[in-house]
């Protein structure tokens, strides 16, 4: 287990490494100059180019990947160009609502569609199974803003019950944190949900076909037992897998669903970097969010020998 998990840890820098190519390229083949941005309207060209020369793009691309690269493997994710602060203090300042917002979310997503998933694969064909099936299409077909608009004039404009947007702390006590959490979490769940349930649904069926399940119930054993103790257990290596994939379903959502209901996260700041062409900031936030479903991944791989003892590393 620990040479696997070396090995692992090993393979992710060439992966990290591609991943930061990729995003300073494309940075700095995109359109924009953050130069023009900051100058203003009425700037001359030659504001333009002392700015330019002052933040180091006049510079080849290879000098400024090399610089930047070099930075990056002493800890530093850069300085914003806007607010002149490192770009690692202003993940440390909106990593809090982005985190909350994810945990949050699985919890819902996850604690709603296995069991929903498991309840349609053992009700196959009746109502309880279409509801659910004909509700994971509409969630993972409606795209997330959506969802959350619908759910804000619901709940929101029509009912009153919560607020239409903004973020409370933890530490600003439990009922207020969780009131602002409830609609972006749902926003955001249906979605990961969706792609949960279905999952489960089919992995169940796969699993409720063996014939040790026909044997446990030809002998009598109690249907719960049945689903909970055998076939979910064996059905659960699938279905670990599509909940680390789906990190990649939260990752986007994330950005849109913080726009929407104005939560000062990591989703937010990252709008507002494209907006203002703060390439720093891009750079950093992308290679955060690629770190994380790296790790993530890495820890689906090894819960699978939880599950499944024949799986040894």
């Amino acid at each position: 287990m620990l040479r696997y998990l070396l090995k692992r840890l090993l393979a992710t820098i060439p992966v990290m490494g591609v991943v930061a190519l990729f995003v300073f390229s494309l940075l700095y083949l995109s359109p924009g100059d953050p130069a023009a941005v900051i100058a203003g309207d009425i700037a001359t060209e030659d504001d333009i180019a002392r700015i330019r020369a002052q933040l180091g793009l006049d510079q080849p691309y290879l000098v400024r990947f090399g610089g930047w690269l070099w930075a990056l493997a002493h800890g530093d994710l850069g300085t914003s160009i806007f607010t002149s602060l490192p770009v690692a203090t202003l993940i440390g300042q909106r990593v809090e609502p982005t985190l909350a917002l994810t945990v949050c979310t699985m919890i819902v997503s996850v604690g709603l569609a296995v069991p929903l998933g498991v309840l349609a694969a053992a009700r196959a064909g009746g109502w309880l199974d279409r509801a659910v099936m004909a509700v994971s299409v509409l969630g993972f077909s409606v795209p997330v803003f959506v969802i959350a608009y619908g759910l804000i004039l619901l709940f929101s404009v029509q009912l009153e019950w919560l607020p239409v947007q903004g973020y409370r702390s933890f530490s600003e006590g439990f009922v207020p944190f969780i009131r602002h959490m409830i609609l972006p979490s749902l926003a955001l769940g249906i979605v990961y949900m969706a792609l949960i349930a279905r999952i489960t649904r089919a992995t169940m069926l796969d699993v409720l076909a063996q014939d040790y399940v026909r044997t446990a119930t030809a002998k009598g054993l109690a249907p719960h037992t049945m689903l909970i103790r055998h076939a979910l257990k064996n059905a659960a290596v699938p279905i670990v897998t599509v909940i680390g994939i789906g990190v990649a379903l939260l990752i986007g959502g994330v950005v849109v669903t913080e726009t929407v209901f104005a939560i000062p996260g990591l989703g937010r700041l990252t709008v507002d970097a494209i907006l203002r062409r703060d390439y720093p900031i891009i750079q950093g936030v992308t290679l955060l969010f690629s770190a994380v479903y790296v790790l993530v991944n890495l820890l689906v791989d090894l819960s699978y020998s939880l599950f499944d003892p024949r799986i040894r590393y």
